[in-house]
């Protein structure tokens, strides 16, 4: 039996996957939802990545010796890091905090931490998508991490080391072996790193789309409109002030991703969190079809085949959330694309950037606001977002609900800093 006060509405602030897959989890548990969001269900930074649902993409992003790399990264080959002038004040701090986590006993802590997220990501999909006639969206698949240099393909890196000690199915594979999995490589890949029991979504867009129906289908109420301002009356609701009038809610949960600390403000909070955005390509007449997730890892950049073509995505920009797209981005991933997969027809292309809000420790924040009563968080998954959605979703709804939780969500305080 519900307690009284989960019968009454929670608005969800955002509607990308992070958002709906928390929609969906209170619904589950008959809390009636409003979602609110300035644009489509699940069309923003959830729609442009590479479709990976990867229950092993655990290690963060910082690592032991991460910042020797940063030059390579910044000026290597296709340049997959850059910092946006705008952003080189902020970036200090955050980079810092970013370089301490690389510590081996951080980075242990945190491939626990996001464990707990990544892990049930595809049979929660499988869940959601059951009974909309959708299904085929998530398909098997490795996770194929390819390497032109051979000998850096090391199963006793840390990161794969710590995959394998937590279970994962990992296999090391030489260039022959490679071209068999993936023929349409290109030749300069001399081994890859084979990470098996994965998934990948056919099109993470029209999963958002999908996933929304399905939360309107069960009652969800759905307002296009920009939030501009939160705050708590002497009522004890929270009121949200939107460009289309005010909502008021007893419980407010917060997924508006990198556009989140602006809301905080007025609160006077103030969190580490950047916009990280990310750019992909697609081809839409490719000529080829890639078998599996494949990443190249000099590049930096995760090559999927879905419903419309060829994706390619990547890119590590630290920008302000307001800035424009980066235009000479299109043509570097055009280029490393074509120099991963020979074949490639690149006459029929389409370019998108994204907003992935990043923490410097890779996990985001989930759970209540302290001293906010009623306020709830879920933000910051970094480019874990795909795979975290559903847990993360499930976690908050739980949290909301008053259910208890077997994990400690201290990891994800958004006051951990």
């Amino acid at each position: 039996m519900l307690q009284p006060d989960n019968r009454t509405p929670v608005i969800v602030l955002g509607a990308g996957i992070v958002g709906i897959c928390t929609a969906l989890s209170l619904l589950e548990k008959g809390v009636p939802v409003t979602l609110i969001d300035k644009g489509e269900p699940g069309q923003e930074t959830s729609m442009g990545n590479a479709g990976v649902v990867s229950p092993w993409s655990i290690i963060p992003q910082s690592l032991p010796g991460t910042w020797k790399s940063i030059p390579r990264l910044m000026f290597g080959y296709g340049r997959p890091l850059s910092i946006h002038p705008r952003s080189l004040l902020k970036m200090i701090p955050w980079g810092l905090s970013f370089l301490r986590g690389g510590r081996e006993e951080n980075v242990r802590a945190r491939a626990e931490a996001m464990s707990h997220l990544c892990g049930p990501s595809i049979e929660l999909y499988q869940r959601h998508l059951t009974g909309t006639g959708h299904e085929g969206l998530i398909t098997d698949s490795m996770y194929v991490h390819a390497f032109r240099d051979g000998s850096r393909a090391n199963l006793q890196s840390i990161d794969y080391l710590i995959r394998s000690e937590m279970g994962a199915d990992l296999e090391l594979v030489g260039k022959d072996r490679l071209a068999d999995i993936e023929p349409e490589l290109g030749p300069d890949f001399g081994a890859a790193v084979l990470i098996k029991g994965q998934a990948r979504m056919r099109s993470p867009g029209r999963l958002g789309q999908v996933l929304a129906q399905k939360a309107r289908e069960m009652g969800a109420t759905y307002k296009r409109t920009m939030a501009r301002r939160i705050h708590r009356t002497d009522q004890s609701y929270w009121e949200v002030q939107c460009d289309d009038g005010t909502f008021q809610a007893e419980r407010v949960v917060l997924c508006l991703g990198a556009w989140s600390p602006g809301l905080l403000t007025d609160l006077g909070m103030s969190v580490p969190l950047m916009a990280e955005r990310g750019y992909h390509v697609e081809f839409s007449d490719p000529g080829i079809e890639i078998n599996n997730s494949v990443m190249d890892v000099d590049a930096k950049f995760v090559a999927s085949s879905m419903e419309n073509g060829v994706r390619v995505a990547g890119q590590a920009e630290f920008a302000p959330v307001d800035a424009p797209p980066t235009k000479r981005r299109r043509q570097q991933l055009i280029d490393v694309a074509v120099s991963a997969f020979p074949n490639l027809r690149t006459d029929e292309t389409t370019f998108w950037m994204g907003r992935r809000p990043s923490f410097p420790d890779s996990l985001p924040a989930l759970g209540p606001v302290t001293d906010q009563p009623g306020l709830f968080v879920n933000f910051g998954h970094s480019h874990y977002g795909l795979m975290m959605a559903p847990k993360s979703g499930d976690i908050l709804a739980r949290t909301v609900c008053s259910e208890p939780e077997n994990i400690s969500l201290s990891a994800y305080a958004l006051d951990r800093f």
